[in-house]
């Protein structure tokens, strides 16, 4: 071993020990006698001691040394004069007797510290170096030590971890797949699996009743900061259960994450259903950290000339508290932000609630004060309060009035970090219709089971039937989902028809699933927890790249590593494939 002991570990008990000690340099200080050297590595910092009048040959040599050259150094622990408690090497430090430069360094394009001087590009370009900074390191410790704690327990609970393959095929539901040509088989392509979703459902039909897998997804679809091309799941599944035994074995995971992580004692989590979480939120992973429900004023404001109101879909609006003394100003800065494309909304009206118990409304014209009154009581309103108000297409509106939620929640910093507020939504539509295709799709996957009692409106009344389905939503982020599975052949197939599958495309895609239903399979049911969302989640911050070792970028690209690129024509001669250029 090149070091006997790591950068972090020494104390004051080591005082008068001999001691070898390898890492990076973060920083040196000259004070004309002395130098001193500050060496890193991923346990910490201990500071290294050059003195002129002792040993003027080595303080010269180690002023010659720059930022993040990689030492070996051989000296004595002692007692520090001037400690830092900063730091848990802070009462001693090393008096070197000999240095070793096992490498040198180029300047770093940025600094290697906390406060770094580097943008997102940069760091992103030489990620091994944003990697040695403790903010990033402590984000990489987080997630292996969630990884850690999530198979422990799994495992306690009989689980058992098996790997799925991750070259399969390509299915025509979902997210766009990655695609992967086959050599052996001319004009034949993988798919990277999206999720494991019909294996984990062979391998309960296989009789392993409990399996897990912390497991690479792949979904090639526009990226945003809680989404990457390449992305990790909790991938669970479980035999002989029905939705509560799901949600209660995975609440008590996420519960037992907490207590370890947070030191917090979480309570049980409510259940919402899908419809009151549209109906409140206008969202179905609301964030409930704090109020501002939703409320609907179509038989109030309907019919007293104001058009908009007339001819909307939905009136919906939501009450901020003591926020009356908003200025004109700060209620345009409102107006543009849900005009923007991608809010979506044509305008706001507010109801001021004044300290002095006065109404006064963007809208006073069309409106009485009685009826004004009538809106506020309907809000539970009081004097001090800001009514915001929406009006067009239901669905469109409550988008757009969640979005404005959300803001006002930043804005009065309802919005902490520190505060977990988990819910299950429940009861999802199972499926829902594109306009463009003029077709249904499956609101979660093609595998998910109806509610027993909608079953039979599967045919007659589709809009309507719920799923058996369920997310686990944290502070308005879907951290899970998953369902109970359809395991019947004759109930796979009526799903398949609805969905607009002939029965030959239904066996050419899936005949495999449904020959295996004939053999035997047992009720089954699971969920999936993207483990790099439930990173952020407990790290605090929105991002999931900043939890990922070697994240891509908004277009998908590893700028480190220059990926995607092209291949060799040698390659493509080989695969069989012809590239078309377009113009």
């Amino acid at each position: 071993m090149l070091r006997t002991h790591t950068c972090g570990e020494l104390n004051i008990s080591h005082c008068g020990q001999k001691v070898t000690l390898s890492g990076w340099i973060q920083r040196s200080r000259d004070l004309g006698g002395m130098t001193f050297i500050d060496l890193r590595d991923r346990y910490g910092i201990t500071q290294l001691v050059f003195n002129m009048e002792t040993n003027s040959e080595l303080c010269l040599e180690a002023r010659k040394l720059g930022r993040e050259f990689v030492l070996q150094v051989k000296g004595q622990v002692e007692e520090r004069s001037n400690k830092n408690s900063k730091i848990s090497t802070g009462e001693i430090e090393i008096i070197v007797h000999k240095i070793k430069i096992l490498n040198s360094s180029k300047t770093p394009p940025f600094t290697i510290e906390d406060k770094t001087d580097g943008g997102d590009e940069l760091r992103m370009k030489y990620r091994y170096l944003d990697l040695r900074r403790n903010e990033v390191r402590e984000k990489m410790e987080l997630r292996h030590n969630l990884s850690i704690l999530i198979r422990n327990y799994m495992n306690d609970l009989k689980f058992m971890e098996i790997e799925t393959p991750y070259l399969i095929k390509s299915t025509p539901e979902g997210a766009r797949d990655f695609v992967v040509p086959s050599r052996m088989n001319p004009n034949e392509f993988y798919a990277l699996p999206q999720s494991p979703q019909t294996f984990k459902q062979l391998l309960m039909i296989s009789g392993y009743d409990r399996y897990f897998q912390i497991v690479r997804c792949f979904r090639d679809e526009d990226l945003r900061a809680d989404r990457q091309p390449e992305f990790t799941q909790i991938d669970c599944e479980m035999s002989f259960v029905e939705q509560e035994d799901i949600l209660n074995t995975f609440e008590g995971l996420i519960k037992h994450l907490f207590m370890k992580v947070k030191g917090l004692s979480l309570s049980d989590f409510p259940r919402m259903s899908y419809a009151d979480a549209m109906k409140y939120y206008g969202s179905d992973k609301p964030d409930t950290r704090f109020g501002m429900k939703f409320v609907e004023l179509n038989n109030i404001v309907k019919g007293n000339g104001f058009s908009v109101f007339d001819n909307s879909e939905l009136v919906v609006g939501i009450c901020a508290e003591n926020c009356s003394e908003y200025t004109r100003k700060q209620i345009d800065e409102l107006t543009e932000f849900v005009k923007r494309p991608q809010v979506g909304a044509t305008g706001l009206v507010y109801i001021k609630y004044n300290l002095d118990g006065s109404l006064k409304s963007s809208v006073d014209k069309f409106f009485t004060p009685e009826k004004l009154e009538e809106i506020a009581k309907e809000f539970g309103a009081k004097p001090g309060d800001l009514i915001l108000i929406l009006a067009g297409r239901e669905e469109k509106t409550q988008t757009a009035l969640n979005v404005l939620r959300l803001e006002m929640g930043n804005r009065l910093g309802l919005r902490d970090s520190d505060n977990y507020s988990p819910l299950w939504v429940v009861d999802f539509p199972l499926l829902e219709w594109d306009e463009d295709t003029n077709r249904y799709y499956a609101k979660h996957h093609p595998f998910t089971a109806p509610k027993p009692e909608d079953y039979s409106m599967l045919f007659t009344n589709a809009k309507d039937v719920r799923a058996n389905a369920y997310d686990l939503v944290i502070n308005g982020v879907e951290i899970g989902g998953g369902s109970i599975r359809i395991f019947d052949r004759d109930m796979q197939k009526d799903m398949f028809k609805v969905l607009g599958f002939s029965d030959e495309e239904a066996q050419k895609q899936f005949g495999f699933l449904l020959e295996a239903f004939e053999y035997g399979a047992p009720p089954h049911g699971g969920i999936a927890f993207g483990f790099d969302r439930l990173c952020s989640v407990f790290g605090g911050v929105e991002s999931i790249r900043d939890f990922i070792a070697f994240p891509k970028n908004n277009n998908g690209r590893d700028i480190m590593i220059d990926s995607p690129s092209q291949i060799k024509q040698e390659q493509l001669d080989e695969l069989q494939i012809k590239l078309v250029i377009k113009d």
